[in-house]
């Protein structure tokens, strides 16, 4: 059984390995323009997205209202863009998408006076131009990817994003409002430039049946991965708001560093896996270890060492989870004609909890922090039961043609072995 368990390891960093490798589209099983229009789309938008987050945090008061407005936004133009999907050409919207964020960003600089009510309708603008286009934009990326190639393709463009936006985003903390906003507004026109340059292909422009955003509950294996993923979201918000008294800032900081370089290798992990064992075992997996990771610090909540287990744990989960609801489940429930519906509505407990003000949830003066992360275990644990009722939503074919790979490989190995064996023997 050892040995078993260091076989997979083991093919696990063989499949990394070749992924990275300059060859590694083939292995992707996505032509390569295709692959190149949907890293484009994403890797601009979500670096752009997370640019602008970051810029939100430096602003000097009323941060909680201002992240809230944003998301706010967001989430109305989200749904307003899934509803619009079903009248306007896909390639279309992804074209006006692009230029209206570019234009949103640009009018971050026409004005020196940094009033809240100013403030506050710069961002309304940003949130819309970021989340009108969105449900297409996740949309293309399942259009463009078979079932079968979704996770290591979406984990692939993850890893991308998470590496390459830190570093942009600081870059950015040296500079101006104004000047954040002139090169924000470049890189969104940039994107649409190298997207426009690959020419994209007519046929993801047919129109959209009209499904309506409600008949999305209606699907029963939708919900019951929609349940884990809100209570997920909620014990996330609510508890990085305790981390943050708990922590102190300094710790606090580092954790808000490491925490997505450590998320971003985990995508790159979890996205393989989902496409060798299943999503389901994958997302089972996050919430398991994720509420191991707060069942250690509720036991020991002043020890160190404690501290760094959980924040590692927290982080490999929190990629795995994040990878697997955000770009891959609901592309695998939907069909064309519903994929925009169901990942406007599969964004919204992220996007819901992260728009909650975290000094209106002080969780430090009304519980202990002990019982708190005690708490947010027992609940991610429940949170494991609708997943045993769901569906695995990769083909079972795919999984059992894995398992006998992964079985006439380790029975190669032990042939090889005792081959070696007997051939010692005889000398």
């Amino acid at each position: 059984m050892h040995n078993s368990q260091l076989d997979r390891c083991s093919q696990l960093f063989d499949d990394v390995r070749r992924l990275l490798n300059a060859r590694w589209l083939a292995g992707l099983g996505i032509p390569r323009k295709e692959f190149l229009l949907v890293f484009t789309l994403l890797f601009n938008a979500f670096t752009w997205y997370y640019m602008t987050l970051f810029i939100l945090e430096r602003m000097p008061s009323h941060i909680d209202a201002l992240r809230a407005v944003f998301y706010i936004a967001t989430i109305g133009a989200s749904l307003a863009g899934a509803v619009l999907s079903e009248k306007v050409r896909q390639l279309r919207l992804l074209y006006l998408w692009m230029i209206i964020g570019a234009i949103a960003s640009l009018q971050l600089s026409l004005t020196n006076v940094a009033t809240v009510a100013h403030i506050s309708f710069m961002f309304i603008l940003v949130g819309i131009s970021f989340g009108i286009g969105m449900p297409s934009c996740l949309a293309y990326l399942a259009n463009s990817t078979s079932i079968e190639n979704r996770g290591k393709t979406s984990a692939l463009i993850f890893l991308f994003v998470n590496l390459g936006a830190l570093p942009l985003a600081l870059a950015l903390s040296s500079f101006s409002l104004q000047v954040n906003s002139l090169v924000l507004a470049f890189w969104r026109a940039l994107g649409l430039a190298a997207f426009a340059l690959l020419r994209p292909s007519s046929s993801v422009s047919t129109p959209r049946k009209h499904v309506s955003t409600a008949s999305v509950f209606h699907d029963r294996s939708f919900v019951l991965y929609l349940i884990p993923w809100l209570m997920f979201s909620i014990i996330d918000s609510l508890e990085t708001a305790l981390l943050k008294d708990f922590f102190g800032p300094e710790y606090y900081g580092l954790t808000f560093t490491v925490k997505p370089v450590i998320a971003s290798f985990s995508m790159l992990v979890g996205g393989l896996l989902a496409d060798k064992i299943g999503r389901k075992r994958v997302t089972m997996y996050g919430f398991v270890s994720l509420g191991l990771a707060y069942a250690i610090i509720g036991i020991a909540p002043m020890l160190q060492l404690a501290w760094n287990i959980y924040l590692v744990i927290d982080a490999i989960a929190a990629g795995i989870l994040w990878i697997t609801f955000i770009m891959i489940l609901w592309g695998d429930l939907s069909t064309q004609d519903s994929r925009e519906k169901y990942y406007v509505v599969g964004s919204i407990p992220f996007l819901v909890t992260a728009a909650i003000p975290v000094s209106l949830v002080p969780l430090s003066s009304l519980l202990p922090a002990n019982t708190a992360f005690s708490l947010a275990s027992f609940f991610l644990f429940l949170a494991v039961l609708p997943l045993m009722y769901a569906p695995e939503t990769l083909p079972q074919k795919r999984i059992e043609l894995q398992r006998l790979r992964n079985y006439v490989e380790h029975a190669k190995k032990l042939a090889g072995r005792h081959s070696g064996k007997r051939e010692d023997g005889k000398e």
